[in-house]
C-alpha cells in the first residue's frame, strides 16, 4: 500500500536511542503501522493516530499478523514470537458526518436537504452567516452537484470534525453509556 515504508530496522535503532522497554511510543500518522509493529516486538506501549481509510486494510490486519507472531523486519533479532495486544478507537464524528454524507451524495436532493440540515443542526464557520445563505436557497439550487458540495464542506467548521473530550454528555451528540465510560478510562477520569 506505501511505496516507501519506513524499515523496521530504523525504528529499531531509533527505539533503541531514545526509548526504554515498557516507554509510550506515540505516532501520529500511523500509516502502514510499521513504528507500532516495532513497538510491540521491542515491548513498549504505543498510541497511534490515524485519520485516513486504511486503517482498517492496513494498519489493523499489520497488527494482528505481529501479535500473531509474523517473522518480518526485525523478528528474527529480537527473537519475536508473537504476543502483545491493542485497543481500537475511533472519535465520535460531527462534522466529520456531514462531510461525509457531502461526498457520498449523488443528487441535487440530497445536496439540497444537507445544506438544510447543516445549517440548522451543525457548527458552521464563523465566516457565514446561515441566515444569508437561507436567502440565498433559489441560487443555491441552481448550482451544480459540485458546487453545491463544495459549499457545503466550505460552510462547516473543521474544529468541530468530531466531539471533544468537554461536550460527552452533551444530549446533541448521541454518546452511549458504554462509549462515555470508555473514554473517561482512557483519560483517567473514571469518577467524573
Amino acid at each position: 500500500m506505501f511505496p516507501t515504508p519506513k524499515p523496521e530496522l530504523l525504528l529499531d535503532y531509533i527505539y533503541d536511542l531514545a526509548t526504554d522497554e515498557g516507554d509510550l511510543v506515540l505516532d501520529f500518522f500511523m500509516g502502514s503501522a510499521t513504528s507500532q509493529a516495532v513497538a510491540l516486538k521491542k515491548h513498549r506501549t504505543f498510541i497511534g493516530v490515524e485519520q485516513m481509510d486504511y486503517v482498517d486494510t492496513c494498519s489493523i490486519p499489520r497488527l494482528k499478523k505481529v501479535i500473531e507472531g509474523e517473522q518480518g523486519g526485525i523478528s528474527q533479532a529480537v527473537k519475536w514470537n508473537g504476543g502483545g495486544s491493542f485497543v481500537y478507537c475511533e472519535l465520535a464524528k460531527y462534522n466529520q458526518r456531514y462531510i461525509d454524507k457531502a461526498i457520498a451524495a449523488n443528487t441535487n436532493v440530497e445536496l439540497i436537504d444537507l445544506l438544510e440540515h447543516v445549517l440548522n443542526s451543525s457548527f458552521i464557520s464563523s465566516k457565514a452567516n446561515p441566515a444569508e445563505i437561507l436567502g440565498h436557497s433559489a441560487e443555491f439550487k441552481d448550482l451544480c452537484i459540485e458546487d453545491k458540495r463544495r459549499l457545503i464542506l466550505e460552510l462547516l467548521d473543521k474544529n468541530m470534525l468530531y466531539v471533544n473530550l468537554c461536550d460527552l454528555d452533551d444530549e446533541e451528540y448521541a454518546i452511549s453509556d458504554a462509549d462515555k465510560a470508555f473514554t473517561r478510562s482512557f483519560y483517567g477520569l473514571e469518577g467524573n
